[in-house]
């Protein structure tokens, strides 16, 4: 089975390799990382990573992966890459997102009609396509699966891993990769954090956020 993952610059590396992680640990997936050219591409933080096929010459995803990050904006404009997506995503088994890959897809039209999640301080923004934003570490609704934010990566891949190759070998994977999540602080999610503390993230990120709205209605208007 193909794997697609797309790799964009000023994605948020961990939406990415968070899922690589468990992917590569099924001997049947054969993971593609995808991008215009096979150039290096930098993160969000300045991590460079090696895509390992252009667009041009990706082979047929059976799961079809989109992460999020801060280059997510541009990529809800850019033509090549929703057309990508879209032709892709005509052939896949599974269409997927961690993060706000889910707006590129909702961009592209693929989540229309779905339920579907994304970062916290994105998830609304979902309704902007005929979205139903639920607010839950991963959602599945029939073979739309997203995460939520960054680290719900691993999350996401082992959920759809126990889909396809069953709860026993999964559940070995997550042993041997030793994930077994004991933050050293409560309240990393607005559902456990203090109204004060959630109320800083927000108010740090208003204007970034705000920026992603509006690229997000006018978008969706065009739909």
């Amino acid at each position: 089975m193909n794997v697609v993952m797309l790799l964009y610059p000023r994605l948020t590396q961990l939406d990415l390799t968070g899922p690589f992680e468990v992917f590569s640990r099924f001997k049947e997936l054969t993971v593609h990382l995808a991008w215009k050219t096979t150039e290096p591409v930098t993160d969000g933080a300045g991590l460079k990573l090696l895509p390992s096929v252009s667009l041009g010459d990706c082979p047929q995803a059976d799961i079809l992966f989109v992460p999020g990050g801060p280059g997510q904006l541009p990529l809800m404009e850019d033509e090549e890459v929703l057309e990508f997506l879209r032709r892709q995503a005509a052939g896949a088994t599974y269409v997927t997102s961690v993060c706000t890959g889910s707006l590129v897809l909702a961009a592209a039209g693929l989540l229309t009609g779905y339920k579907a999640t994304c970062h916290w301080l994105s998830l609304e923004q979902l309704a902007c396509f005929g979205i139903e934003p639920v607010a839950e570490r991963v959602v599945i609704d029939r073979n739309r699966v997203t995460g939520a934010g960054v680290t719900s990566g691993i999350d996401f891949a082992l959920t759809l891993a126990a889909q396809i190759f069953g709860e026993e070998r999964t559940r070995r994977v997550q042993l041997a990769m030793e994930y077994d999540p004991a933050p050293p602080f409560a309240g990393g999610s607005p559902a456990s954090a203090e109204p004060a503390l959630i109320a800083g993230v927000r108010e740090g990120s208003a204007a970034f956020q705000q920026q992603r709205l509006d690229v997000a209605r006018k978008v969706a208007a065009r739909l």
